[in-house]
């Protein structure tokens, strides 16, 4: 595992020195696990995945901003980026409560939509918002294990470092909260579980 560390930890140095190629490849590297773990903490607001992107960006540029000042404390620089990627997903859904009204768009488009029709959309909708209802039944660390673990796909041990847990502790929470998401989707889907 430290063969996959030390380079990293490298590529996280010479990026805090500004290095344009370093930082460019620690931001490609990290933002296809931010947006899994956007869209998994945020869900699908307003039939779309526009606002789980834009604050994955956000993440970015903050982890860019925040590089400067990183010092490696032993722990996982992914610990870091989740701690700050946790406040903005906070952040975000505390401005989604706040600007929760609608709007409506009176001109009619110039060609046909290829996107999903409105019976698939609000299919997925539903399903997106029945799953997230499902997540928010969850203890708090629960949830965030099972976001990193199934949705961003980080190890148990890179977990671990996020939320101060040993690995082993990690794995049994996650199973538990899986067994307990079984047990819920059976009553809340309306589904036979397994």
């Amino acid at each position: 595992m430290t063969a996959t560390v030390e380079p990293e930890a490298e590529l996280v140095r010479q990026a805090a020195r500004n290095d344009g190629a370093a930082v460019a490849a620690l931001l490609a590297g990290l933002r296809p696990g931010l947006v899994r773990y956007c869209r998994a903490r945020l869900g699908r607001i307003g039939g779309a995945y526009t606002t789980a992107d834009d604050v994955a960006q956000e993440i970015c540029l903050a982890v860019l901003r925040a590089l400067p000042t990183y010092r490696d404390q032993g722990r996982p620089f992914s610990a870091f980026v989740y701690a700050i990627a946790a406040h903005k997903v906070a952040d975000a859904h505390r401005a989604a409560s706040r600007a929760a009204t609608v709007t409506a768009d009176d001109t009619a488009p110039e060609h046909a939509d290829a996107r999903p029709g409105p019976e698939q959309q609000a299919v997925a909708s539903d399903l997106a918002r029945r799953l997230t209802a499902l997540l928010g039944r969850l203890p708090e660390v629960q949830r965030e294990i099972v976001v990193l673990r199934v949705a961003v796909g980080l190890s148990a041990d890179e977990v671990g470092a996020i939320v101060g847990m040993s690995a082993a502790a990690v794995r049994v929470a996650q199973s538990r909260a899986l067994a307990r998401l079984r047990t819920l989707a059976g009553d809340t889907l309306g589904e036979v579980v397994a």
